[in-house]
C-alpha cells in the first residue's frame, strides 16, 4: 500500500491533483481558527477552557464544522447548511413534481438543483448565522459563560458578523465544489472528514487527562477500531441481483444477450438516518430554551431528551434512527423505476416476470436488507454513548468519537481511496485495493 501511496504522487496529474485536495483542506482549517469581526477571542477561549462543554443541541453542528462553532470563527457554520440544504431538496423531490423532473432531466436538471441547494444553503446560513450570534449574546452558546463573547453588541457589529458567516458558508460551498471538479474525491464529504479528524486528538486527550485515563484511552481506541473494521466491512457488503438482457436486433446488429447485476449496498442510506435523528431530537431543547428553566416540562425534556446518555433519548432515537433509514432508502431507490427501465431495454431477473413482478421482487430484497443496515446504523450510533456513558466521559468525547463520526471517516476515506486506486489503474499501476 504504501508503494502505491508513493506512486500516486510520483504520477504528475495524480499528485496535481492530491496537492491541491490537501492545499484547500488546509485553507479549510485555516478558516476554523480566525474568529469572526467582533468576538472576542481570548474570552471565548476563557469560556470553552472553564465550562469544558456545550449545550448538547449544538454538539452536531459543532462536530461538522471541527470545533469551530464555539469559537465563532469565519468558517463557524461550517458545512452544516450545506448538509441542510441538501437534505431538504432531496426531500422536496417527493412532494414537489418539479423536482422530480428535474432529476430525470440528467445534467441539466441536476444542475438546476444544484442552483436551487445553493440558494437554500445561503438562506440557512443567515438563519443559522442570525441564530447562534443571537444565543452568543444572551449566553446560551457556552452555558455557564460569565464574560462576554461579543463586548460590542451594536447593530453595526451585528450585520458585520452575519455578514461574514454566511460569506465564509458560501465560500466553504465554492471550496468543496473546486475539490470535486480539480481535485480528488468528493468535495463536500472530504470538507466533513477534515471536520470531524480534526476533532480526534483532543477528545482523546481529554480521555486521557481524566481518571483512568491510560485505561480509558485504550478501551476507546478499541472500541474504535472494532466499530471501523465492522463499518469498513459492512459498508463493502452488498446483494447483487442478477439481470440478463436479452438479445434484440437493431438495424442488421445483434444487441444484448449480456449478463449484469443490480448492486443493492446493506446501508443505503449512509450517514444521513443518524443526522435526521439527532436534528429531530434538538427541536424539544430548542423549544425548552425559550421557556421557564424553572418549569417542570422544561426540566424533564432537560432531564430526558437533552443527554444523549439517558434512557428516554436513547430509545427514540434508536427508533428514528430505524425509521429514517427506511424513509431515505424509499426515496433514494425505487423499484418502479428500475423495473420499467429494465423493461424498456430488454432487461429481466431470472425467474422473474418483467413489470410489476420485478418491482414487487426488489421491493422484498430492499426491505429485508434495510432491516439489517438499520439495525447496523442504530447498533453503531448507540453502543458508543453506551460505553462512554459506562467510563463516565463528558459527552464532548460521545460527539467527537461517536459512532456517527466513524461512519462519515471511514465511508469518505474508503470513497477517496477508490477514487485514487481506479485513477491508479487507468495508468497500469497496482492500486491501494486488492
Amino acid at each position: 500500500m504504501l508503494s502505491a501511496f508513493a506512486q500516486a504522487f510520483r504520477t504528475p496529474d495524480l499528485r496535481r491533483k492530491l496537492l491541491f485536495t490537501l492545499g484547500i483542506m488546509a485553507i479549510f482549517r485555516l478558516g476554523s481558527v480566525i474568529p469572526t469581526p467582533g468576538v472576542s477571542y481570548p474570552n471565548v477561549q476563557q469560556c470553552l477552557e472553564a465550562v469544558g462543554s456545550t449545550n448538547d443541541l449544538l454538539g452536531l453542528v459543532n462536530l461538522f464544522s471541527g470545533g469551530a462553532l464555539l469559537q465563532l470563527s469565519i468558517f463557524a457554520l461550517g458545512i452544516m447548511p450545506y448538509i441542510t440544504a441538501s437534505i431538504i431538496t432531496q426531500l422536496l423531490r417527493v412532494v414537489i413534481p418539479r423536482f422530480e423532473a428535474l432529476q430525470k432531466e440528467g445534467q441539466q436538471g441536476q444542475a438546476k438543483l444544484t442552483q436551487y441547494t445553493r440558494y437554500l444553503t445561503i438562506f440557512l446560513a443567515v438563519l443559522q448565522s442570525t441564530t447562534m450570534i443571537t444565543m452568543a449574546r444572551s449566553g446560551n452558546l457556552i452555558p455557564g459563560c460569565s464574560v462576554p463573547l461579543i463586548p460590542n453588541d451594536s447593530v453595526m457589529t451585528i450585520v458585520i458578523m452575519i455578514i461574514v458567516m454566511t460569506a465564509g458558508t458560501g465560500l466553504i460551498m465554492w471550496l468543496g465544489e473546486l475539490i470535486t471538479e480539480r481535485g480528488v474525491g468528493n468535495g463536500m464529504s472530504l470538507l466533513i472528514f477534515t471536520s470531524i479528524a480534526a476533532g480526534f486528538p483532543s477528545a482523546l486527550w481529554s480521555v486521557g487527562g481524566a481518571a483512568n485515563g491510560v485505561a480509558n484511552v485504550t478501551i476507546v481506541i478499541a472500541l474504535l477500531l472494532v466499530i471501523t473494521l465492522l463499518v469498513v466491512f459492512v459498508e463493502q457488503s452488498q446483494r447483487r441481483v442478477p439481470v440478463q438482457y436479452a438479445k434484440r436486433m437493431v438495424g442488421r446488429r445483434m444487441y444484448g444477450g449480456s449478463s449484469t447485476y443490480i448492486p443493492i449496498k446493506i446501508n443505503m442510506a449512509g450517514v444521513i438516518p443518524v443526522i435526521f435523528a439527532s436534528s429531530l431530537l434538538a427541536l424539544p431543547g430548542l423549544f425548552s430554551q425559550f421557556g421557564d428553566q424553572s418549569e417542570g416540562w422544561v426540566q424533564w425534556v432537560s432531564l430526558n431528551l437533552l443527554s444523549p446518555t439517558a434512557p428516554l433519548y436513547m430509545a427514540i432515537y434508536f427508533v428514528l434512527v430505524l425509521f429514517f433509514a427506511f424513509f431515505y432508502t424509499s426515496i433514494t431507490f425505487n423499484p418502479d423505476d428500475v423495473a420499467d427501465n429494465m423493461k424498456r431495454y430488454g432487461g429481466f431477473i431470472p425467474g422473474i416476470r418483467a413489470g410489476r413482478p420485478t418491482a414487487e421482487y426488489l421491493q422484498y430484497v430492499i426491505t429485508r436488507i434495510t432491516t439489517a443496515g438499520a439495525l447496523y446504523l442504530a447498533l453503531i450510533a448507540i453502543f458508543p454513548v453506551i460505553v462512554f456513558a459506562a467510563l463516565n466521559l463528558p459527552d464532548t468525547v460521545g460527539f467527537a468519537l461517536g459512532g456517527t463520526s466513524i461512519l462519515i471517516v471511514v465511508g469518505v476515506g474508503l470513497q477517496t481511496v477508490k477514487e485514487i486506486d481506479s485513477q491508479l489503474q487507468q495508468r497500469h499501476y497496482e492500486g491501494f485495493l486488492r
